[in-house]
């Protein structure tokens, strides 16, 4: 498979050496050779199957947009790029829908971060028994979105299933290089309850991304990782 990776930073970089362990024909492009979209015209595009997007919440919709017109699949790990009430993702479903392509994004490629939701989705039934609840993350100091893309999950996830329309309010920190670091915290009179995912290096999220790549070639509609990973 031929994969199209936007974005040379610490992710990206490592998206295509996963990709290219696993025998994948991989190209790159940064910010300055993909201005304006310049490196996804349709004749640009021809060779490749899937483009896989790690860049800024900036970048990315222009990206989606220009490769969705051009017919290619994608895999999004871009986070931030939703908008308000995520009424950007429903407009992309259209788009995607509209030409035929196949398109997978999430907060967080992750295996284990997706595991943490379905432990999240069981634990929010406590806040329907006197519980409150908060959420913390805690990222490098690089990052360009708070709350992060996953804490937005973990709450949006736990409102859902306890039926709790407010609460679980989001506290972000940025220091350091800290990879990523999501708490969920349960507490009534008598205890506290820890929910914690701490991601030792991007790897997981690499691995992640690549194996949506390989899901989503051929295939079409608009999917989020979690139909992914739970296939595989």
């Amino acid at each position: 498979m031929k994969l199209l990776i936007l974005g040379r930073g610490k992710t990206g970089s490592l998206v295509a050496e996963v990709a290219a362990e696993r025998q994948h024909g991989v190209r790159t492009f940064g910010a300055k050779e993909n201005a304006s979209c310049a490196a996804l015209a349709a004749e640009k595009l021809r060779d490749i199957d899937v483009v896989i997007d790690f860049t800024t919440p900036h970048s990315a919709i222009a990206n989606i947009e220009a490769c969705v017109q051009a017919g290619k699949n994608m895999v999004v790990g871009t986070t931030g790029w939703y908008g308000k009430e995520h009424g950007e993702i429903d407009r992309i479903r259209r788009l995607v829908e509209q030409h035929g392509t196949g398109f997978v994004y999430a907060a967080n490629f992750s295996v284990g971060v997706n595991l943490f939701f379905d432990v999240a989705r069981a634990a929010a039934a406590a806040l329907r028994h006197g519980y409150s609840g908060q959420i913390f993350e805690r990222h490098h100091v690089h990052k360009k979105d708070a709350p992060s893309g996953t804490a937005i999950a973990i709450q949006r996830v736990m409102r859902e299933a306890s039926g709790q329309a407010e609460g679980l309010e989001i506290t972000s920190f940025r220091e350091g290089e800290v990879v990523g670091l999501h708490e969920a915290v349960l507490e009534s009179a008598n205890d506290r309850i820890y929910l914690c995912h701490d991601a030792k290096s991007r790897r997981g999220f690499a691995e992640g991304a690549v194996l949506a790549a390989e899901w989503i070639e051929g295939k079409k509609g608009f999917y989020d990782f979690k139909d992914v990973w739970r296939e595989l």
